[in-house]
């Protein structure tokens, strides 16, 4: 299943088939299921505790790709990034659009003179002799996501596009198929358009209204050279979240999230992330604030067609979700002092 999910065609905003499947893997265990207007969707486990409350987890089902802009007279397609695209990562990478159509990136000068932020300067190439034949494939606004196969790397690791984030989606459903009685109402969301600025997680979260939420995604594997400013590494378990540039965690719910870890017996491993965010940061800031958690998988060469991750991580990930949303836990939304 892991594989069938990074193979998914899912650019931001076009979710529709990665949603499609994980309606079907879930429906024998969700109590109930929904897809909003956004397109998440939300799967929940009614929780049998007196005074149960709500919590939220979420992974989310778009990944990165570029959109065209303008179809030029030779049939190349002038393109921007849908989500965090390197200029350098795009280069000569093959890409597929929606119906099928594949093309390879290039762009208009040396690419040792291009700029982090110069997407513009990429065009895509699908083999059209000029504009009247690639308008017969390509619209303005079509989308293309990376190809990059599910391959099994020496050890437990594997490589794939998408693992950012169909990788934690896979968790979300593993650990549901797992739940038997749970004490709290737990919404399993699986969001739209993460990846373009937390979307998805600010609406469904408005609508659940939790108590908690947990958000699961990657993080970075400090273990190759040049990229070392961390703590996780492959292989060593998953990663509790600390902190990110979007959120601080709750405290007393991530040493709870900790504890649990030591409990069961997971391998685990702290991660302070100097940037980026999750959708963690939105659940956070949602209503009138909200507790929130992050549980990641460690990943290599994130937002390219070939990163890489450990399965045993993904193991601990699962595992950890799963104990963790089972537990009568206390969670304090407010305290009234007078």
């Amino acid at each position: 299943m892991l594989e069938e999910l990074t193979q998914l065609w899912g650019v931001s905003g076009r979710e529709r088939r990665v949603s499609d499947y994980i309606i079907d893997q879930v429906m024998p265990y969700a109590d109930e299921i929904k897809r909003d207007a956004m397109g998440n969707v939300i799967a929940l486990k009614k929780g049998s505790g007196e005074k149960k409350k709500k919590i939220m987890t979420a992974a989310h089902m778009d990944e990165i790709g570029l959109s065209v802009v303008k179809i030029l007279d030779n049939g190349l397609l002038l393109v921007k990034k849908v989500g965090g695209v390197s200029p350098y990562i795009a280069y000569m990478n093959r890409v597929q659009f929606a119906n099928g159509v594949t093309g390879c990136v290039s762009n208009n000068k040396n690419i040792q003179d291009i700029k982090p932020n110069e997407i513009d300067q990429l065009y895509i190439d699908i083999g059209a002799k000029d504009k009247e034949e690639a308008a017969k494939y390509i619209h303005i606004g079509d989308c293309a996501s990376f190809l990059g196969e599910y391959t099994k790397l020496v050890g437990d690791n594997v490589m794939s596009k998408a693992f950012d984030d169909r990788s934690a989606c896979y968790i979300q459903i593993e650990a549901l198929k797992q739940l038997e009685d749970v004490y709290h109402d737990v919404y399993f969301v699986f969001t739209v358009q993460e990846e373009v600025g937390l979307f998805g997680s600010t609406t469904s979260a408005e609508s659940i209204h939790p108590d908690l939420g947990i958000a699961i995604d990657i993080t970075g594997s400090f273990d190759i050279p040049g990229d070392d400013f961390g703590n996780p590494v492959l292989g060593k378990g998953a990663a509790i979240k600390i902190n990110d540039s979007s959120v601080i965690c709750d405290e007393l719910m991530t040493r709870a999230l900790i504890d649990c870890a030591k409990e069961d017996k997971i391998p685990y491993q702290l991660d302070a992330l100097r940037a980026g965010g999750t959708d963690a940061g939105a659940i956070n800031k949602s209503n009138g604030g909200v507790k929130v958690l992050g549980i990641s998988i460690p990943t290599r060469y994130a937002h390219t067609p070939h990163s890489i991750i450990n399965l045993e991580d993904v193991k601990a990930c699962t595992r950890l979700l799963t104990d963790f949303v089972q537990k009568p836990l206390n969670i304090v939304t407010e305290e009234i002092i007078k």
